[in-house]
């Protein structure tokens, strides 16, 4: 994807961009380069995409998270097939979630306490959408 603001914007609070803008953004350039796909073969892609966007945002490792998709051939051919063009996704979605954290800690909330107020609030925009187990 690409943004007229940088990932240096969102974390100083520049550019007023959240989670769920850069979902809504994904999710429209995954369906673009899918095509015509059943939603939900759209509703798989988006979120082995997205998963592997949050997983290698939060510092894990990209074999790690191909070992985490165990048996499902379809979902590792996928992250492999994408996973060199997503570093500028991935990049932006650090800053998102650095800049939650950082909003928190300045509020008051020690770092640990942001840390896991930013996972929370993770999970409840993704829900039960999230394809691989250890995304989020």
């Amino acid at each position: 994807m690409e943004w007229d603001f940088t990932p240096e914007d969102v974390i100083k609070g520049q550019a007023a961009y959240g989670l769920e803008n850069f979902r809504s953004d994904l999710a429209n350039e995954v369906r673009m380069n899918l095509g015509g796909t059943l939603d939900e073969e759209f509703r798989r892609a988006f979120a082995v995409i997205y998963d592997l966007c949050y997983w290698l945002a939060t510092g894990r490792d990209f074999e790690s998270f191909l070992a985490g998709l165990g048996e499902a051939p379809e979902a590792i051919r996928l992250a492999k097939s994408v996973h060199e063009y997503m570093d500028s996704n991935v990049e932006m979605l650090g800053a998102i979630l650095q800049r939650m954290i950082m909003q928190r800690v300045e509020s008051g909330m020690p770092l640990e306490r942001a840390i896991q107020g930013v996972a929370a609030h993770h999970a409840s925009v993704v829900g039960q959408e999230h394809f691989h187990d250890g995304g989020s």
